[in-house]
């Protein structure tokens, strides 16, 4: 709702601002007219006889600009102009506190650990020089090169694709084969298909069937749907962009075959696809104004937060900073730990441990479950996985 509040008042002077200029533009084109007008007038009264009709030309054009009152209109709207900015000016300073140092908790900092978070970061995109530099002044060059060496070889491949050739992903593909389909994945095959796409469009039926012999016969067994389209493209060859099968040319089958190859390679080097740092600056600027605010509630109070193990409000995040299921108890509304896990009751719903250890008296005697009639057990409650 903050975020909204900001970007309100951000397009607001924007408004005000494309206002101004247009105005601005306006005054000064009818100046530029009207001072035209004049001496165009001038200069045709060049006889000294009509010297009276110069000062009339002048005097009329002083009234002209006097009843256009420029200076006033330019006045006015950087005056609306200025208020604008100056209104957002003072959202920007209320809503962001340039002071964060109290939103975080002493830890111990892993220099090397950090260090090794912004190389990946810089060479995952692509800014080798930038990363080298980086890693030489932090003294992590050794450590860094081999991670390096792979995100090099991952960008020469990219490259090579975005020319349209896909002699290098294949290679790729073809010596990771095994641990490819032991992730799942199906990009191999995608390359090839599309390899023997082009060959169809370009080189000829011939040369494409001949491909899909060599290459394609190993995936048919398990990707028999997938063949019947690629062998009734062989009837549209050399004209498949205007056959039910054009939708197979698109572009974006080449974005996602290089967004699915970036997935796997960092997959195979152990490396998740979005970058840390990426993911943890984006989760720090959700988190961070719901962070401020408590320890301004909690300095208030008089509250030491740095020994609590778990916030007393909940710091929402989106779906895409999901990355493992949770379960937060229905009852004491909090999250499952190691020590406080999910228990499944009889009845078939869930609550922590020490939820049930407090209804049932340490498990001393049944209680009744707080969603349904049920009599439970606490000794018949069984420990869930996720």
């Amino acid at each position: 709702m903050e975020l909204k509040s900001v970007k309100d008042g951000f397009d607001h002077a924007v408004k005000k601002q494309k206002l101004c200029y247009s105005k601005c533009h306006e005054t000064v084109e009818l100046l530029g007219q009207e001072i035209e007008q004049a001496l165009m007038k001038l200069q045709a009264s060049n006889d000294l006889a009509l010297y009276a009709d110069r000062n009339s030309v002048l005097a009329d054009l002083k009234n002209k600009l006097k009843d256009m009152a420029p200076l006033s209109q330019l006045e006015g709207a950087h005056k609306e102009l200025n208020m604008a900015l100056s209104k957002y000016t003072k959202q920007l300073e209320k809503l962001f506190n340039p002071d964060i140092s109290k939103a975080y908790r002493n830890v111990d900092f892993d220099f090397h650990t950090v260090n090794q978070i912004i190389a990946s970061h810089l060479y995952r995109k692509g800014l080798f020089d930038i990363g080298d530099c980086f890693t030489n002044e932090a003294g992590e060059h050794e450590a860094a090169a081999v991670l390096k060496s792979s995100f090099a070889e991952m960008y020469d491949i990219l490259g090579a694709m975005k020319s349209r050739d896909l002699e290098p992903a294949l290679k790729w593909a073809t010596a990771k084969s095994e641990k490819l389909k032991q992730n799942g994945s199906d990009l191999e095959l995608r390359l090839h298909r599309q390899q023997y796409l082009e060959i169809l469009q370009k080189q000829g039926r011939d040369r494409a069937l001949q491909y899909a012999r060599t290459f394609l016969t190993p995936f048919f067994t398990s990707h028999q749907a997938e063949f019947s389209k690629m062998m009734g493209c062989m009837l549209f060859a050399g004209r498949l962009d205007s056959s039910p099968y054009a939708d197979l040319l698109s572009p974006k089958h080449w974005d996602n075959l290089s967004e699915e190859l970036t997935r796997q390679f960092c997959n195979l080097l152990g490396q998740s696809f979005g970058s840390p740092l990426s993911v943890t600056v984006a989760a720090g600027v959700q988190g961070l104004p719901t962070l401020l605010k408590l320890m301004s509630v909690m300095t208030g109070k008089k509250h030491e937060w740095q020994s609590m193990k778990q916030l007393p409000v909940p710091v929402d995040l989106g779906r895409e900073f999901q990355f493992h299921s949770i379960f937060v108890c229905p009852v004491s509304r909090d999250q499952a730990t190691e020590e406080n896990p999910p228990m499944l009751m009889s009845c078939g719903h869930v609550l922590c441990k020490i939820s049930i250890n407090k209804l049932s008296k340490n498990f001393a005697k049944p209680f009744k479950c707080p969603y349904c009639p049920t009599e439970v057990d606490a000794l018949h409650c069984k420990q869930l996985y996720f």
